[in-house]
């Protein structure tokens, strides 16, 4: 860690890594994201492996999403109320914890599909009071003026685990089977905790005074009746989520049946999608404190749609994964502005509510699973590629001519 601060003492990029504790916190999330990366290809092989079915994709990743949703307030709530340092080592320990019972009930021969489902569900309730906590812990270590930095290096450490995490799911699923693979999900999570063991400094997160749950929920819902901006961010971002995001469930489809790819081929190319938003998040961790990040983000939600509907024509493997770096680099780098705007726009106090919220508008996600997937069954994966594309490309342009003030945030 201390050879690291010093490679990237004088570089832009890498400004948030100047932290002890961001460095701590920083590798705890590559090696988190390791466990995730590979999480997520073998549930989307999986389930299609088991039911033949992109419907069923879409339901599994929707599983995944839907407790985001429903605990994205108590997540910031609780974020808000509990020490971040002591919450993310009990959630790392609770997502371990899950990823050791999926592996018994893959290895033992009994897992159908609606108990993979169950624990897919299990999961997501813990990644939803993990996003919520690391993003808010990261802004208080780096403080608002290294915001963007801080939040996208974060990102760029979860993109770079989920890369190799994506390439090893293939090759483990392909030699060992998904049951040996969740084995080691369970100890990449693990692993990770005795950097957040050593972390010391609570930032900008000491409280000031310490609010009941219920004192919290209340204002909670007086913060979002009465901060206009971050509502809007909070549809801003449930919109990309359902018309942007969703897209990667449909990797497994286009690996299988358009693409004709096996596992290892749906290992790398969803490791070429986190590779796409690794350089994303790198150009927008370069901005360090960039003064017009409301423009930047329509500009970027644009092109995030229109890459969507380049898929459509996206038979060619080279050329599909050169659509996928376009898209998922503007994914990331979109959804990284809704963060940092939106914790930019609380106070201190109120920094988890926000991030919080933040969980609460993807967790509209399962609608767009749900949703591309059926009409994937319906015109096929680009087919449904580029219905969606052209919705996002075309909201974000409405949005940017409509809401100036949006489009002039800091």
């Amino acid at each position: 860690m201390a050879l690291l601060a010093r490679l990237t003492g004088n570089a832009t990029w890498a400004t948030s890594l100047r932290y002890r504790d961001f460095r701590l916190l920083w590798g705890s999330t590559i090696l988190y994201a390791l466990g995730s990366g590979m999480a997520q290809v073998a549930v989307g092989w999986l389930v299609f492996e088991m039911t033949g079915s992109p419907f069923m994709v879409g339901v599994a990743a929707a599983a995944q999403m839907a407790p985001f949703f429903f605990l994205g307030v108590l997540s910031g709530v609780v974020a808000d109320r509990v020490g971040r340092r002591l919450l993310m080592r009990l959630i790392t320990l609770a997502a371990s914890l899950v990823a050791a019972l999926m592996a018994i009930l893959l290895l033992s021969g009994v897992a159908d599909v609606w108990a993979v489902i169950g624990l897919v569900t299990a999961g997501g309730c813990v990644l939803g009071f993990d996003l919520t906590v690391r993003q808010a812990y990261a802004y208080d270590i780096v403080g608002p003026g290294n915001a963007l930095n801080g939040l996208a290096l974060t990102s760029i450490g979860m993109q770079a685990g989920g890369i190799a995490g994506a390439i090893a799911s293939g090759v483990l699923i392909g030699a060992l089977g998904p049951g040996w693979q969740y084995v080691a999900v369970s100890l990449c999570y693990l692993v990770s905790v005795p950097l957040l063991l050593a972390m010391q400094s609570e930032g900008r997160a000491v409280l000031v005074r310490r609010e009941s749950v219920w004192g919290n929920l209340t204002g909670y819902v007086r913060l979002v009746r009465q901060n206009r901006i971050l509502l809007v961010l909070m549809g801003l971002a449930s919109i990309t989520e359902i018309l942007g995001f969703t897209h990667m469930t449909l990797l497994p489809v286009f690996a299988k049946d358009v693409l004709h790819v096996g596992p290892v081929g749906l290992g790398f190319i969803t490791a070429v999608r986190r590779a796409g938003g690794l350089l994303g998040l790198w150009l927008l961790a370069s901005l360090k404190d960039y003064r017009h990040k409301g423009l930047m983000m329509f500009v970027i939600a644009g092109a995030f749609g229109l890459g969507l509907m380049a898929f459509s024509v996206s038979s060619n493997l080279y050329f599909f994964l050169a659509v996928l770096v376009l898209v998922n680099g503007s994914a990331m780098a979109v959804d990284t502005l809704y963060k940092t705007l939106m914790q930019e726009n609380v106070p201190d106090e109120q920094r988890g509510r926000a991030m919080g919220s933040w969980v609460l508008s993807i967790g509209v996600a399962p609608v767009g699973h749900l949703g591309v997937g059926g009409l994937a069954g319906l015109l096929g994966a680009p087919g449904a590629l580029l219905i969606n594309g052209a919705a996002l490309a075309f909201i974000s342009v409405a949005a940017a001519v409509g809401l100036p003030r949006m489009r002039r945030l800091p």
